[in-house]
């Protein structure tokens, strides 16, 4: 069974769901409000487990009732916890609202997530054991570099998704086998605002690069081999919250199973057509066979 470590964040999403989000300076009535656990590292985590992979999390959770809870849904959804850590303070939020069209606008709030600025004794190894280690930028750069750099050193396949979009450093970079930015992250990192051109930019950086287009697919382009267009399952969203997670885990485990590149995105694609027709990011996303049943539909 493939192998993968998650270094990243783990939060709770407050989620507000509206008709449509408030502009500066207004406010809006909402028609519901959830707790839900997620985070893009235990997303992509829970994501990657529930796509039928044996999965280790690398993180932090605070010494509060938010922390004992994200830590029980990891484990809940078979996610290895042994390395997440539990330290003095809250646990990381992220305030989302969902409008009636499925969009998102979020705001995080990183505290234990900060501190995880460094790998700890045992993180090395878990890294080494792993098929594929799954990065995010929810947690300091010190880390996802070290985190990198180790995956590479032991000849572990990284794949990085660059969100929050920031400018990556080149170190960072130098140790990524696969980044999948979505379309506004691969213009922010490349100031291009077509996709294709983006991503041929991106291969400058890293030797291959998916850009997520949401309903219109994905793109892929490598150093390595011809680009490819994959197209999305039709669907109608209800909340795209952790969609970007789900494909980056089902892809992560498609790979490590040695799937072609086209048929991994399209499984990759299903999953994550599932979790938007659902609320909510953690417990929106699909257990192995409905990634199937999807893909055959």
């Amino acid at each position: 069974m493939t192998h993968i470590a998650v270094l990243g964040s783990t939060n709770m999403d407050l989620v507000a769901y509206v008709a449509k989000a408030p502009q500066r300076g207004e406010t809006v009535t909402g028609r519901e409000f959830r707790t839900i656990p997620g985070g893009k590292g235990a997303n992509q985590a829970i994501a990657a487990a529930r796509a039928g992979a044996t999965v280790s999390m690398i993180g932090a959770v605070g010494n509060d009732a938010y922390g004992t809870q994200l830590r029980s849904t990891l484990e809940h959804s078979g996610v290895d916890t042994d390395h997440l850590r539990t330290v003095e303070g809250p646990s990381g939020t992220a305030h989302i609202v969902v409008d009636d069209e499925g969009g998102n606008a979020i705001v995080v709030i990183p505290a234990a997530n900060g501190t995880v600025d460094h790998l700890a004794p045992g993180d090395d190894g878990l890294i080494a054991s792993a098929d594929a280690l799954l990065l995010q930028l929810e947690i300091p750069l010190a880390a996802a570099i070290a985190g990198a750099e180790a995956a590479r050193a032991h000849r572990v396949r990284t794949i990085l998704t660059p969100a929050p979009a920031q400018p990556l450093p080149i170190e960072l970079l130098a140790a990524t086998d696969l980044l999948i930015p979505n379309e506004h992250e691969a213009s922010t990192l490349t100031g291009r605002t077509d996709p294709h051109a983006a991503a041929i930019a991106l291969l400058d950086e890293v030797p291959e690069v998916v850009v997520t287009l949401g309903s219109a697919g994905s793109l892929y382009v490598s150093r390595y081999a011809e680009p490819l267009t994959v197209p999305a399952p039709q669907v109608t969203a209800v909340d795209s919250t952790g969609a970007g997670d789900t494909f980056a885990g089902a892809l992560a485990v498609a790979l490590g199973e040695g799937r072609p590149m086209r048929e991994a995105l399209k499984w990759a694609a299903a999953a994550a057509a599932i979790s938007v027709q659902r609320a909510g990011a953690s417990v929106s996303m699909p257990y192995r066979p409905e990634i199937d049943k999807q893909c055959t539909a």
